[in-house]
């Protein structure tokens, strides 16, 4: 891409103020273990010696805990002759590779153009080369869990804490430097204040910050599990914290419950007295962040946000630093809670990111751009991504215009659609392909530029809301509340058609039968659905008007349905055997064997082996069964099964057992020992 290779050419000759150049020299090949200490060279070499696997393995075992948790610590510094550099990771074994170091040191720092003095906190997202290693516990969280917050294989998340400040004592008279924590758990209010207790002290302090921390979370940390208060010490702090349960089956309860008295002495590794010395402090929610910092800057485009969003329409936001752009991409994809995104998303993005060109390709062809949400701070992205049909930039100083916002709300009963002229305006002259000048990046042109129509109107009872709080001076957590439970009241009237008409393609009880196949849940039908919105469509939970099946039909088409549908396809279809596996353990087989072969006994025989052990597998991975339909007006569950008692997981696999040890006595001692049963 000549553009691209024009932007890096032009950042390589700028003579900038030195501060102004954080990562403008990045260009330079990253050395991942250029300073890292000679004992984490040792390590690190062996992570690459087949001859040390076991050893390598032992080491990575005795980070069972902490691995659970965090992947690993990593301070990034600024180098001369390399750009951004890996000064240290730790613990040394859970080295990233060469190229998951490379995106982190490109975007550990900000951008060139973002002139953060002082310390700055942001999040980044990057795709996980290797997998981590398949652990029960983690398994059986990730079923348990809200999706929102299961433990990502496929990507980590990095919290960034980095410092820039003046010190005439380096070559560069600055001091750049970042620390990071690296996991693939999306607890943003847990990391980032643990950010704000160890980044401070490590600066001041060094690596025994680290190795303490390190060393307290593998030792007194306990595992990931849900509904349960979770004590977290570290370093004089005693973190509080309790993460939800997802409306799970009465399996994944049965077994969750089955553990709760070993959890409880998991979680009391670190005594009472220990943890009364510390400073406590309590966390509401792991994952919930602060809605209304970044959509009180958009209220008037907010529904059509929550549009784009849901449908999974791509969206760049361009902000002038990185904690900026991080915090209104998360809160975007808050917008549609508790649906699950599944689209990608990058909360902070660089040109130098291994995924560049895939995100950035060329969309004049017929595929158009991808999926996906990015924040970016470096204008040349503009110019770059002018043929995206969503653009949402953000001013430099956030809080004057919210001020501005509100003065010009107060004063003008015109105000809305004056600040929309301005805004369809300005997103026409740049999405068109105008020339992008300095009048262009003004204040003027922030919020969202898009040609996009709306399908529902606005509903301004939550804009008045928030305005008059603004007025009363109302807390910002309770404007995020606020905020947070209207967007979610809209979501659930959208997806509650969804889950009924999906609770009727379940077949019916009679269709059950235990010497047959389980049947098969019927496929989605657009036409089918559509025709139930007539009557029973969001119309009857929300104010909100307008083309509500013209959105259904723009949903139909996005990842983010198929991602829904396959979870919730996967269910029913979980769901089934369930069904059939009860209707097996209460079947009269002894009369049904009365006048069968042999032959035929051994494969009933082998038939209730499989689905028992298909079962085991099934809720060793915490795959949720029927828990989902009663979410639909609680009137899914009873009518899908044709009013089948509830599913008794224990007692369900002792009847089976019971039922194959019935069949083998059927069958002559001489023919189970020659067919091993």
């Amino acid at each position: 891409m000549n553009t691209e290779r024009q932007f890096k050419e032009s950042t390589t000759s700028d003579h900038r103020h030195p501060a102004d150049m954080a990562t403008t020299t990045a260009t330079a090949r990253v050395n991942p273990r250029e300073k890292q200490p000679a004992e984490d060279l040792e390590s690190n070499s062996n992570i690459n010696n087949p001859n040390t696997s076991s050893l390598n393995d032992n080491a990575t075992n005795d980070w069972i805990h902490f691995s659970q948790w965090i992947h690993c610590f990593c301070v990034v510094t600024f180098d001369l002759n390399l750009g951004q550099a890996l000064e240290h990771v730790y613990p040394p074994q859970f080295v990233p590779s060469d190229q998951e170091v490379s995106n982190i040191c490109y975007m550990a720092f900000p951008d060139s153009n973002s002139g953060c003095m002082g310390d700055t906190k942001f999040h980044m997202r990057l795709r996980a080369l290797s997998k981590p290693r398949a652990y029960a516990p983690i398994t059986q969280y990730n079923g348990d869990c809200a999706p929102a917050m299961r433990q990502d294989a496929s990507h980590f998340w990095g919290f960034v804490y980095f410092r820039q400040k003046r010190d005439a004592n380096l070559p560069r008279g600055y001091f750049q430097k970042s620390f990071i924590i690296i996991t693939r758990l999306p607890f943003f209010n847990l990391y980032y204040d643990m950010l704000s207790q160890l980044a401070p002290r490590y600066f001041d302090e060094g690596m025994d910050v680290i190795m303490r921390a390190s060393e307290q979370i593998n030792n007194h940390w306990p595992g990931l599990r849900v509904g349960h208060m979770l004590n977290l010490p570290l370093l004089g702090y005693n973190y509080q914290i309790t993460i939800p349960r997802a409306q799970s089956s009465s399996r994944s309860s049965s077994k969750s419950s089955s553990l709760s008295h070993i959890e409880q002495q998991s979680n009391n590794k670190s005594s009472s007295a220990e943890v009364a010395t510390m400073m406590t402090i309590i966390l509401p929610s792991v994952n919930e962040i602060d809605l209304f910092r970044s959509l009180s800057m958009v209220l008037e485009q907010i529904y059509t946000l929550w549009e784009l969003v849901i449908t999974a329409e791509p969206i760049v936001v361009v902000a002038t630093s990185p904690s900026d752009c991080s915090h209104m991409v998360q809160s975007l994809l808050a917008l549609i809670a508790p649906l699950e995104y599944c689209a990608e998303a990058r909360p902070y993005f660089t040109i130098h990111d291994s995924e560049f060109r895939e995100f950035t390709h060329d969309c004049s062809n017929k595929t158009g751009p991808p999926a996906c949400i990015l924040g970016v701070t470096n204008p040349f992205f503009i110019k770059l991504l002018k043929d995206w049909p969503h653009m949402l930039r953000l001013v430099d100083n956030q809080q004057q215009l919210l001020q501005l916002q509100f003065q010009f709300h107060k004063n003008s009963r015109n105000a809305s659609s004056s600040l929309m002229k301005t805004t369809s305006t300005s997103a026409h002259n740049i999405l068109n392909g105008g020339e992008i000048t300095s009048s262009s990046t003004s204040a003027s042109t922030s919020g969202l530029l898009t040609k996009y129509k709306p399908y529902l109107k606005k509903d301004k009872t939550l804009i008045k809301k928030v305005l008059l709080g603004m007025k009363t001076k109302r807390p910002e957590h309770v404007q995020t509340a606020l905020i947070r439970r209207h967007l979610l009241e809209l979501t659930q009237s959208f997806m509650i058609p969804l889950e009924r008409y999906m609770a009727t393609l379940m077949p019916l009880q009679k269709d059950i039968s235990p010497f047959k196949s389980a049947p098969n849940a019927s496929s989605f039908k657009l036409d089918d659905f559509l025709a139930t919105v007539e009557l029973a469509g969001p119309q009857l939970t929300s104010p909100v008007k307008g083309d509500w099946k013209g959105l259904y039909k723009r949903f139909f088409r996005s990842p983010n349905f198929r991602g829904w549908y396959e979870s919730r396809h996967r269910e029913l279809q979980l769901t089934l055997q369930d069904l059939q596996l009860q209707a097996l353990s209460e079947a009269n087989l002894e009369h049904w064997a009365h006048d069968k072969q042999e032959v035929e006994i051994i494969d009933m025989i082998l038939k209730l082996k499989q689905k028992l052990n298909l079962y085991s597998d099934n809720n060793a991975q915490g795959i949720e069964g029927i828990s989902w339909l009663s979410t639909a007006n609680g009137s899914g569950a009873g009518a899908v099964a044709g009013g089948a008692p509830p599913f008794s997981g224990n007692s369900t696999q002792q009847q089976i057992r019971a039922q194959i040890e019935c069949m083998k006595s059927l069958l002559p001692p001489d023919l189970k020992n020659v067919v091993n049963l």
